[in-house]
């Protein structure tokens, strides 16, 4: 696995290369676990996320993506680097400029904004289990205080407020807005493991039917756990569609 580790302002991120590169780059925006540091990430060190991966690398994409500030549930900063990122990749390496993304849970909230800034640069994008609006997340975490609390201050650190503020901040964002915007593809993927994923799957089906109506380039796909392995070839299926028009 070829990669190279380097610093932008005070984060780390990470370029894989693969052996024949087709000219197309995928960015990559994680969720809670994820990490860069000068030697390694999340996706590196995790099985799962290192197979998927290989995967993508043999089918001829550069991976490339920050540490984004860690837990940083699409603050304007994150957003801001990604963005960083992605000028700095396509303007040193060999790649078309416009790029897929992949992001997982939180890291959804961060795609979101950075597909509403950069438009058609954006080619398509796969979002795994995501998070799609932090007000019905932190309405979910309600129940388990100590998740709560804990939220609450992260949300605060990311957005540079205080934890008392952090509902009344929420609640002025338009979330809404974002979500029936997109204008590039984008293909859901939930995984259905354990309760909490169930009741995600409950708000993505009523939020199909809206999308299926409205005639959205939003598509959903369930996968159970022990199916994880059929994950890559989805996604290289899904943004080979989309690469017929440079």
């Amino acid at each position: 696995m070829k990669h190279r580790n380097f610093k932008m302002d005070t984060e780390w991120s990470m370029i894989h290369y693969p052996d024949k590169p087709s000219g197309f780059g995928i960015l990559i925006i994680g969720d809670e676990r994820h990490f860069v540091d000068e030697n390694s990430s999340f996706w590196t060190q995790n099985e799962g996320k290192a197979a998927l991966i290989h995967k993508l690398e043999e089918a001829g994409y550069t991976i490339f993506y920050s540490n984004l500030f860690g837990r940083n549930w699409g603050s304007d900063d994150a957003v801001q680097m990604a963005k960083t990122l992605y000028g700095y990749v396509t303007r040193t390496e060999i790649l078309n400029d416009k790029v897929h993304i992949i992001a997982e849970g939180m890291g959804a909230l961060a795609a979101l904004k950075l597909m509403d800034v950069m438009g058609d640069k954006i080619r398509s994008a796969v979002f795994i289990n995501p998070i799609l609006s932090v007000k019905n997340h932190l309405n979910q975490e309600k129940e388990h205080k100590f998740f709560y609390k804990k939220l609450l201050k992260e949300l605060a650190a990311s957005y540079k407020t205080e934890s008392s503020k952090v509902i009344e901040m929420v609640n002025t964002y338009d979330e809404q807005y974002l979500i029936e915007n997109i204008k590039s593809p984008v293909k859901i993927i939930h995984v259905l493991s354990g309760g909490k994923a169930y009741k995600q799957s409950n708000m993505l089906k009523q939020l199909s039917v809206k999308w299926k109506d409205e005639e959205a380039p939003i598509s959903v796909y369930y996968i159970v756990p022990e199916k994880m392995q059929r994950m890559g070839t989805q996604i290289i299926g899904f943004f080979k569609k989309y690469e017929k028009v440079l």
